[in-house]
């Protein structure tokens, strides 16, 4: 008897509430947390929030459900950009340490399947977002997904140490789309919160690339500390801070924030300014290799996540604020 038939009688015997064969298990990705896995929550997370800021702080107000069903829009099509982004880099995943587990080097989800349900989403979440909310808003979600497959996972990601420069583009449009949502139209007001990512990008993912350089040098995957070493990327990672903390102010000279925001951009760039001083001065071998694990490095790109969350969140109570003084007079 054939392996086939075997499957087949063995099936055949098994009960109604009986778990399905291992091989169901295997095309449905073993478990349904791998599909999750390959939208890749943790940057989906950040993506979303920025997003929400950037509909929230706009001058004109949205439905609730309207507004839910846009932020849904956003998170759906960030999804869909980390699981098409999981399929072109299978093959350097594999080889990586921090990404070896992800679904498609294991194993767990094919490829195929993965790009299916990627440009699937990506579709959905576009459609909808011109369904639920307006055009523009969908012409902008729709860009922030091709940026993010065509020009920084397939040109830019191993071609060049500015993947990361370039790139970090593809994740500062959430603001705008939020932004474009509820106004149909872009403004500098959301061009400058989608610059604050942009110059935040670079020392966020720099800072992550110090202390993960082996895994990045394993891949051929041109990141500054590959290319250009650690003691370069550190000066970088200070640079492009300081153009950072800069930008940061930019809504207060363009009027659309006030005090708060002001307090919380300036303790906040400071902030951030400390660590990447501390990534600087870390103690170094004559290469420019940590002594220290890397520990000033972690602290900075954990940091950075503190410092974007918290920047964008002033900016929505100070907004807040802002209405409720009106509101008041």
């Amino acid at each position: 008897m054939t392996d086939r038939a075997l499957r087949q009688g063995e099936g055949a015997g098994r009960g109604a509430g009986e778990a399905p064969l291992p091989e169901t298990l295997a095309f449905l990705g073993s478990e349904p947390r791998d599909w999750i896995v390959l939208l890749k929550p943790r940057v989906m997370s950040l993506v979303v929030y920025t997003g929400l800021i950037g509909l929230l702080v706009a001058p004109a107000p949205m439905h609730p459900v309207r507004a839910a069903v846009a932020v849904l829009c956003i998170a759906l099509a960030a999804g869909a950009s980390g699981a098409i982004n999981m399929w072109y880099d299978r093959d350097i995943d594999a080889v990586m340490r921090r990404t070896a587990q992800r679904p498609i080097p294991a194993g767990r989800i094919s490829p195929e399947a993965a790009l299916g349900y990627g440009v699937a989403l990506a579709v959905f979440s576009v459609l909808l977002m011109g369904l639920a909310a307006n055009w523009i808003a969908a012409l902008v979600l729709a860009l922030s997904i091709a940026f993010y497959v065509f020009v920084y996972t397939i040109w830019l990601k191993r071609r060049t140490p500015q993947n990361i420069v370039i790139g970090g583009a593809a994740g500062a449009f959430p603001p705008l789309i939020g932004w474009a949502a509820a106004t149909g139209s872009i403004e500098l007001a959301p061009i400058a919160l989608f610059c604050i990512i942009f110059f935040w990008t670079p020392p966020h993912f720099w800072a992550l690339s110090l202390f993960a350089h082996a895994d990045y040098a394993r891949a051929g995957v041109p990141m500054l500390p590959v290319v250009a070493g650690a003691r370069e990327t550190r000066w970088q990672i200070l640079i492009y801070t300081l153009m950072l903390v800069a930008v940061s102010l930019v809504p207060l000279a363009l009027g659309s924030a006030g005090l708060l925001y002001a307090l919380a951009a300036v303790g906040l760039g400071c902030g951030f300014l400390r660590h990447a001083v501390a990534v600087l001065r870390d103690r170094q071998d004559a290469a420019g290799i940590s002594l220290t694990g890397d520990r000033p490095a972690k602290a900075a790109f954990r940091f950075s996540i503190t410092y974007l969350f918290a920047l964008f969140g002033a900016l929505a109570l100070d907004r807040l604020v802002a209405t409720a003084g009106w509101l008041s007079i």
